[in-house]
């Protein structure tokens, strides 16, 4: 029986929520360790924590609703903060879902793209969720780790260098160089070219609100991303 992008993510590696667990969950699906930082200090506090039931209002209740019955999950991660305004989150979501489940891209591809666009923005919630969801999908563990230290992952195939080429030059240079852009058209089309652009936009976003919002990763979770060095 065929098994669907949607229910292949969420068979490989459980629901988003529970991806976020942070470096013990991550290693546990991948047997490797998560780059951590030492904290010396608590990290900065949630500016936008989970919204209690009874304090939501009308609107917030029937976005939530919505978010639980179509996502099969409570609202979490980036959708939390977002729910301070529900058509927001709502519209987040419905791009989300097409990038996540039907985009054009392979999705070992587009999880690589997911987590350029996480470090670029050291955003770790984002990094604990999906990169056990890229090495399920076939990324190997040793350019996710790469990646994660900020250095070029060796090893990479024609496919992932061009993702890799594609979307950094995206995000260094706020525009795609002809080579570059060429490459991803030949293989994915047009499609795939918007398709990409996509998801390193979405993701972009996302970043910035679970970073202005500071977002927090799950209780006693060690930060899976280690700060570029300055």
């Amino acid at each position: 029986m065929a098994v669907s992008r949607r229910e292949f993510i969420k068979t490989g590696v459980g629901s988003a929520c529970t991806l976020a667990a942070g470096a013990t969950a991550l290693q546990a699906q991948t047997g490797q360790p998560a780059t951590a930082v030492p904290q010396s200090t608590p990290p900065p506090a949630d500016r936008m924590p989970e919204i209690s039931a009874d304090k939501l209002t009308p609107e917030q209740k029937k976005a939530a609703d919505e978010f639980a019955a179509e996502r099969k999950t409570p609202v979490f991660g980036p959708f939390v903060p977002l729910l301070r305004s529900p058509e927001v989150m709502l519209r987040a979501k419905a791009m989300g879902d097409y990038l996540r489940y039907k985009s054009v891209l392979p999705p070992q591809l587009n999880e690589f793209a997911i987590l350029i666009t996480a470090r670029r923005w050291s955003q770790e919630y984002e990094w604990a969720v999906h990169q056990p969801i890229a090495v399920k999908a076939g990324l190997k563990t040793e350019i996710t780790q790469a990646l994660a230290e900020g250095r070029r992952p060796q090893g990479m195939s024609a496919d992932e260098a061009m993702i890799y080429e594609f979307s950094t030059e995206l995000h260094q240079n706020q525009s795609v160089s002809d080579a570059t852009y060429a490459r991803v058209l030949a293989k994915f089309g047009e499609q795939g070219i918007i398709d990409l652009i996509g998801v390193n936009g979405y993701y972009t976003f996302l970043a910035m609100v679970l970073n202005a919002t500071r977002t927090a990763l799950p209780k006693g979770a060690a930060p899976p991303l280690a700060a570029f060095p300055h």
